[in-house]
């Protein structure tokens, strides 16, 4: 028996197989379905264009930022942005980005993922709703090639994170942080004054 505190075009989305939990989904009207549709096709389109090698020399520090604050991220000035940089095209608005940045290639900047603090046995997992956080990415931090930055995270001012790391909680300014998942090693020390 269907559920009838769910919309219609919920009941019609899980009937044509797509596996959307309730408690995100379970209201959702046919027009939010329409818009979101047309939504991420523009934002992926957007988000592909990143990735044309014919404007390689242009990509990183003028049509990458500017691209991803057409998709709803808001990038600072003189960020530079990595080839195969994936952001969450669903909440792009909660990436804050801040000026000279290094996004290096490969990165993923995820600001949702399932919500499994109530998941238990018998379970469906992909029945379970989401848990969202905005990212924070401070004024020139470098993060490594290939590493994923989850829902939540601030990385303060000056930070390096060590290619392939997973980063799932914040990263205090001035530090290096590496591994999986990612942990200062290292505070970066003061300059010293030269006489």
């Amino acid at each position: 028996m269907a559920n009838t505190h769910t919309s219609l075009t919920y009941r019609l989305l899980r009937k044509f197989g797509f596996n959307y939990s309730e408690e995100e989904y379970g209201n959702v009207s046919l027009w939010r379905v329409i818009k979101q549709f047309f939504g991420n096709i523009r934002r992926k389109r957007l988000e592909k264009m990143m990735d044309w090698a014919i404007l390689d020399p242009f990509l990183p520090r003028k049509l990458r930022p500017k691209l991803l604050r057409k998709i709803g991220c808001k990038v600072g000035k003189n960020v530079f942005i990595g080839d195969y940089v994936r952001i969450d095209l669903q909440h792009a608005n909660m990436i804050y980005i801040d000026d000279y940045a290094h996004i290096t290639s490969g990165c993923r900047l995820l600001c949702h993922q399932r919500d499994l603090k109530n998941y238990r046995v018998g379970d469906n997992a992909a029945l379970c709703g989401y848990r969202k956080g905005e990212i924070h990415i401070g004024k020139g931090v470098m993060v490594g090639m290939e590493s994923t930055i989850m829902p939540g995270v601030t990385i303060g001012d000056g930070a390096i994170v060590g290619a392939g790391s997973l980063v799932v909680k914040d990263i205090p300014a001035w530090t290096v942080a590496m591994g999986v998942p990612a942990k200062v090693v290292k505070e970066i020390p003061q300059r010293e004054e030269t006489l």
